[in-house]
Order: C-alpha cells, then sequence, then structure tokens
C-alpha cells in the first residue's frame, strides 16, 4: 500500500513559480505523477516520471513550463512550475500511475493541494 502526499501549493501571481512536493511512504518502483482539477472541470494530467528518473511525460499544456523530478533516497516527487498562468489554477493531486501516464489511469493518490493563480 502507497500512501502520498502533497505540499506546496499557494496563491501566486501569473508568471510566478510554485514547487509542489509529494511525499511517497512505502517504496514504489511504480510511475509517479501529478494530474490536476480544476473548478468543474475532470481530472487533468499534468506530468510524470518513471522511477529512475529516466523518462518524464507532460501534458501538452504545460510542456517547457514545469519539470518534474523524482528523488527515491527521499522517497519525494517534486513539480517545479514556472511561467504559471491562471488556467493552471485547481487542485494537483500526486499520484501512482497504472499503465500509460497519458491515460490518466492511477491507483492511489494524495488529498491534493491547491494552486491559485491570479491575472
Amino acid at each position: 500500500q502507497v500512501q502520498l502526499k502533497e505540499s506546496g501549493g499557494g496563491l501566486v501571481q501569473a508568471g510566478g513559480s510554485l514547487r509542489l512536493s509529494c511525499e511517497v511512504s512505502g517504496r514504489t518502483t511504480s510511475i509517479l505523477g501529478w494530474f490536476r482539477q480544476a473548478p468543474g472541470k475532470g481530472r487533468e494530467f499534468v506530468a510524470a516520471v518513471t522511477w529512475n528518473s529516466r523518462s518524464a511525460y507532460y501534458a501538452d499544456s504545460v510542456k517547457g513550463r514545469f519539470t518534474i523530478s523524482r528523488d527515491n533516497a527521499k522517497n519525494t516527487v517534486y513539480l517545479l512550475m514556472d511561467a504559471l498562468k491562471p488556467d493552471d489554477t485547481g487542485i494537483y493531486y500526486c499520484a501512482r500511475v497504472s499503465g500509460d501516464p497519458y491515460l490518466g489511469n492511477y491507483d492511489s493518490w494524495g488529498q491534493g493541494t491547491q494552486v491559485t493563480v491570479s491575472s
């Protein structure tokens, strides 16, 4: 059983940066990632990374602005978000990915952390 706990969300102006962290309890070699949910919208894949960090996956909407990384020694996954836009507003969830990361299937996720980007 893997448990995930997100932190690092907050309020930031457009163009600013935030770094989200996800503490993972229990060892896992699974792909870990982030998805987000904006008010009134469905879940949206954001980014994912393999256990050895050799491969990273990004949604087109965040490519070039967000960077996902993973420190297995600390059991932590990070999401560095730069050049934030109001459209990035939402609750960000850290998750263990099941299968193709672009398909948005997850078998565990945390409580989420709110990110609000003001214009």
